[in-house]
């Protein structure tokens, strides 16, 4: 047998071997294979897309849901079909116990994490001077937008290993109020934006990154593209339309992967230059 033949029948080996392995794993080699991940109300919109591409590059998905079971499940199914381990649990993001439980669940149930991504969220508006202003709502809003993301930052970064991720979803009015009626909700993302800037800074000694994304208007359930207010937000932006979940996603992929490493207390703009 000649070299050239043995170097042919080795390399055929190999590419079999590769084959096999990612036939029989049911996914592709990818930049986050072997990290865990939790996506904060990951059962629709920019939470599920963000759960959907972490799973394209291999990572395990938890996703937490506040009462849509059955589109959590379905979100399971859709991970599970990429040949990642994935797992919905229940949480009420406005309760800070139940937003760090949910942390130690995850790490019980997958054995470590490694990615945080802070995404639940709502949104409440009405003008600070008006006599129907619903006190208890924005009080709500206040604990899911901001302060049970503390409570599972705290009850994450003894958990994660060095040079672990932590992404948190906010939005243009944290820095831009472009119209009325905004104050307390852009209160709440300009607090977890500024207190990202200060975790980054005190988890940098450990290669923890901490980062925020500043979403636009984006086509959900919450906010649809046809919705009545819609003309009104399009006018605020340079591109003149609505984002999809997906281009969301992609930067907390790319937050949450290794190119992203020498990247902290960023605010990273997807806004279709609502900010511009």
């Amino acid at each position: 047998m000649t070299a050239r033949s043995t170097m042919l029948i080795v390399d055929r080996a190999v590419k079999n071997s590769v084959a096999r392995c990612t036939q029989g794993s049911g996914k592709h080699m990818g930049k986050l294979d072997n990290k865990v991940a939790i996506v904060t109300g990951g059962s629709r919109g920019i939470g599920a897309a963000s759960a959907l591409a972490l799973a394209d590059e291999g990572a395990d998905v938890a996703i937490s849901y506040s009462s849509s079971a059955d589109q959590a499940k379905a979100v399971v199914a859709d991970l599970e079909a990429k040949g990642v381990r994935a797992a919905a649990f229940q949480a009420d993001q406005s309760d800070t116990a139940q937003a760090a439980g949910l942390i130690h669940s995850v790490v019980q149930q997958f054995g470590k994490l490694d990615i945080l991504v802070n995404n639940a969220g709502v949104t409440v508006g009405g003008p600070i001077d008006s006599k129907l202003a619903d006190e208890s709502a924005f009080d709500r809003q206040l604990a899911i937008n901001y302060t049970s993301v503390v409570a599972a930052v705290r009850a994450a970064f003894p958990l994660l290993p060095d040079g672990g991720r932590i992404i948190s979803i906010s939005s243009g009015v944290g820095t831009r109020v472009g119209f009325p009626g905004m104050t307390d909700y852009a209160g709440t993302k300009s607090a977890l934006e500024g207190y990202s800037r200060g975790a980054a800074r005190d988890l940098a000694h450990r290669g923890i990154t901490v980062n925020v994304i500043q979403s636009g208007f984006v086509d959900t359930e919450m906010n649809p593209a046809d919705g009545p207010a819609a003309p009104m937000f399009l006018s605020t932006t340079a591109m003149g339309r609505y984002g999809r979940p997906e281009e969301i996603a992609a930067g907390v992929v790319f937050l949450a992967g290794p190119q992203a490493s020498y990247v902290t207390g960023a605010v990273l703009r997807i806004d279709g230059g609502y900010g511009a």
